[in-house]
């Protein structure tokens, strides 16, 4: 079945960049992961993008910025702009119910306010071992059920 609604530049562009995955957690686009803040096109047809870097001196800030840039040149935007989006700044409220999903199945707990679910097992008999995980934004729990550690995503 065909759809009914165009094409748009905005929507090719998007469905690129979803296939541009986070350095630190590959399991992630940088859609998914909520930092892709605008597409835009201009009169003359050129691209825009806006990316919110996750938190100041990420240290794949630039990493993604890169991969960003080629995902476009290589998908026909070559004359795109990337620019940096600072505000409002970039929360954990933003990653997409798709990443959150992608998150839990790849064993890393999503972000959350409450009590912090095993992705192993699903018990919530959780506790911190060190605010620092594998990245800086995470933090490394253990499953009193299952025994098994996993990392969860920081609110932030």
């Amino acid at each position: 079945m065909v759809s009914a609604v165009p094409d748009t530049i905005e929507a090719q562009v998007r469905r690129c960049l979803e296939q541009v995955p986070d350095p630190e957690i590959p399991v992630l686009s940088v859609v998914d992961l909520g930092i892709v803040r605008h597409i835009d096109v201009d009169a003359a047809g050129v691209v825009e993008v806006g990316l919110s870097p996750t938190y100041s001196g990420c240290p794949a800030t630039a990493l993604i910025r890169a991969q960003v840039a080629t995902a476009l040149r290589d998908g026909g935007w070559g004359d795109a702009r990337i620019v940096e989006v600072l505000s409002p700044a970039w929360t954990t409220n933003w990653i997409t119910a798709e990443g959150r999903r992608k998150l839990l199945a790849y064993g890393i707990a999503p972000p959350s306010a409450g009590p912090v679910a095993c992705p192993q097992c699903g018990s919530l008999d959780t506790r911190v071992l060190s605010e620092f995980g594998s990245t800086p934004c995470k933090a490394l729990f253990r499953c009193a059920h299952c025994l098994e550690p996993f990392d969860h995503f920081k609110c932030l």
